[in-house]
């Protein structure tokens, strides 16, 4: 489970303690940690032109944090290659329960100019870094060349949020350099605490599968509804091509957010029309370059015939402004033709109070440690490729309690645009794939299960999957691509009801002081009961498969005479001389009733062996009706299974 928001301090600035200290001493905050020196603006490639730090009140005369409010059109890219960021921020202004996330006690931070002195040229802004909200401390000096600024700016010279902003996401990235290139849903996750979710618009099959289209448009204008935040871009397949225009008026490499996701009324206008149908819907998707000009050009832009169709009150109910602002319509059709990736920022709704579906989270942070040699202390293990160290990754165990359920699955790593002065390497490739695994196991695998999900393997921040999970319980193994890479982790799991999830350490069960006395496991055994035929009629059924004082529950299987269980158990036997029974419950209202048993005796033989066993009365008091498919694994080696 995950509680309430922790804030940390980054580099242990605290905002309230700096500006009371600057209050004392009558001086404006200069931040030692960000220095206005060429250190905080390049580590490789510097401006060609003489950079000067200037204050607020040196650019202009009346400097405001914002200037009617939070817009997309407040933002405007300067001289760094940073769209993704910008565009990751015009997706942050449609959301003011958002932004006020980032740029807490707002209100608090804009100037006062009845009241000067209360100035002290600090400002506060909160990322959500890796699992915590992390808040940044900057002072209000800005670089400039000729006495404009350099990097992002609002259209209204006096309004100074986004390049207070930038300046502390540039201050988390060690440099504005730093932020040259990037993912736009890395920043949308380091907005919202949100789930990455990528999608591949021409490899995905939505230009040619109506149907997966269709359910696309569905997905994204739900996720727009509910304030998910949305983002869209064009691949390249060279350098060249970075930011080069299509004929359209589209620019590759570059990131567009997405600002609204519609289906729009076209056909005759008027009540009457309405009622008689004569109106249709289209889907519309509406995008906003960073640059703040360079629109497409082709149907449904600002000035094309096409909006004639579309009466004046709908116009107006969408927003629609012809200005080279940077903000267009496309029909959905032609969005997925022309853009080859776009990216869900998921917000997961956790609140027990909501109307809406809500999800119970769980972390696990974790690391990838390389110990060769090692496989009890080795978890660097690398993708399946490398088969003998696999399973030597880390595993996390969670459980579905419902019959069926989806899961959202994010795994993550931490940002590494800080070390990038130091030369360091970037993201490492990451995936996972999920296995369903026995209803009771608390020790780590050994040997492969039933994969029943995957991701790709993808070196990018973070990995999401969603996918249906019928009742059970699953480990994840998350690993790097290449064996013997080391970093950090931190896996998100998100369920309907609560999954006891929890990182697998142990490879077996600890031998204590009282082993001696009370004994210790000599064989492990896997049980897979398979199915049960020939039940005297159809009715509701479980089973319950026990080993001494352990046993283990199935789940129910309605109105069936010979039902598939599917349905696995682990047990560490002390005495493995003593049978496994396996139980047949009909399910009912008031009393569940026993329809047979069978009793195995299970051999260790270090290997698997199938059975079909009869069912008899309670304590073998005779055959009855149905028999046992059970497959069974005995081992003297408890870390085998």
């Amino acid at each position: 489970m995950v509680f309430g928001p922790t804030i940390k301090h980054f580099k242990g600035q605290n905002y309230s303690d700096l500006k009371k200290e600057c209050e004392e001493k009558g001086e404006l905050f200069t931040d030692p940690e960000f220095p206005p020196t060429e250190e905080s603006l390049w580590y490789d490639q510097a401006i060609p032109a003489r950079i000067e730090w200037k204050r607020p009140r040196e650019l202009c005369d009346n400097p405001r944090l914002f200037v009617e409010g939070v817009s997309a059109h407040d933002l405007n890219q300067g001289q760094l290659g940073n769209c993704w960021f910008v565009a990751a921020v015009a997706s942050l202004t449609l959301e003011k329960e958002l932004w006020k996330e980032v740029i807490p006690e707002y209100k608090e931070q804009e100037w006062d100019p009845e009241h000067p002195e209360n100035y002290q040229g600090i400002f506060r802004f909160r990322f959500w870094r890796f699992g915590t909200w992390t808040e940044v401390v900057v002072d209000d000096l800005l670089p400039t060349v000729n006495g404009q600024l350099v990097y992002n700016r609002s259209k209204d010279q006096n309004e100074l949020w986004s390049s207070l902003l930038e300046k502390a996401y540039a201050k988390l990235a060690g440099c504005y350099e730093a932020l040259q290139g990037g993912n736009t849903l890395d920043a949308l996750v380091d907005f919202t605490g949100g789930v990455a979710e990528p999608i591949s618009l021409d490899k995905g099959g939505y230009r040619e599968d109506e149907e997966k289209k269709e359910k696309l448009f569905k997905v994204m204008h739900k996720a727009a509804e509910r304030g998910s935040l949305l983002t869209c871009s064009i691949r390249v397949t060279s350098r060249a091509e970075m930011e080069a225009s299509t004929e359209m008026g589209l620019v590759k490499g570059h990131a567009y957010s997405v600002t609204a996701v519609k289906k729009v009324k076209v056909g005759e206008s008027g009540m009457l029309s309405g009622l008689l149908g004569n109106q249709e819907k289209i889907y519309m998707i509406r995008m906003r370059n960073p640059w703040g000009q360079k629109e497409w050009r082709g149907p449904w832009s600002d000035d094309s015939p096409e909006w004639q169709q579309v009466s004046s009150s709908e116009k107006e109910k969408l927003g629609l402004v012809k200005e080279d602002d940077g903000e267009f319509w496309m029909s959905f059709d032609d969005w997925i033709t022309h853009f080859s990736d776009a990216g869900i920022c998921r917000l997961i709704n956790t609140s027990l109070l909501s109307i809406h579906k809500t999800w119970v989270e769980s972390r696990v942070f974790s690391r990838w440690r390389s110990v060769p040699g090692d496989p009890t202390h080795n978890r660097a293990g690398g993708c399946m490729n490398n088969r003998d160290t696999y399973l030597q990754n880390p595993q996390v165990l969670f459980d579905v309690d419902k019959d069926e359920d989806t899961v959202l699955i994010s795994l993550s790593q931490p940002d590494t645009r800080q070390s990038r002065k130091e030369g360091k390497q970037g993201n490492l490739t990451l995936g996972f794939a999920v296995y369903r695994v026995e209803l009771n196991r608390k020790y780590r695998l050994h040997t492969m299960k039933e994969k029943v999900a995957d991701s790709i393997y993808i070196n990018t921040r973070s990995n999401f999957i969603r996918t249906e999970l019928r009742r059970g319980r699953y480990v994840v193994i998350p690993t790097t691509f290449d064996k013997d890479e080391e970093g950090d982790m931190m896996l998100r799991i998100f369920t309907d009801t609560d999954n006891n999830c929890k990182e697998l350490c142990k490879d077996q069960p600890t031998a204590s002081c009282f082993s001696g006395i009370l004994g210790y496991p000599q064989a492990v055994t896997s049980v897979h009961l398979l199915s049960a035929t020939g039940l005297s009629k159809k009715q509701d059924t479980y089973a319950v498969i026990k080993s001494g004082n352990k046993s283990v529950k199935t789940r129910v299987i309605e109105d069936n005479s010979s039902p598939e269980y599917d349905e696995e158990a682990i047990f560490y036997r002390k005495d493995p001389r003593n049978p496994i029974k396996i139980q047949i419950w009909k399910k009912d209202l008031i009393r569940d009733d026993l329809l047979g048993e069978a009793t195995m005796m299970c051999e260790v033989n270090n290997a698997t062996k199938q059975h079909v066993v009869q069912l008899q009365d309670k304590d073998g008091g005779g055959d009855v009706s149905g028999s046992l498919s059970v497959s069974v694994t005995s081992h003297d080696d408890l870390m085998a299974i």
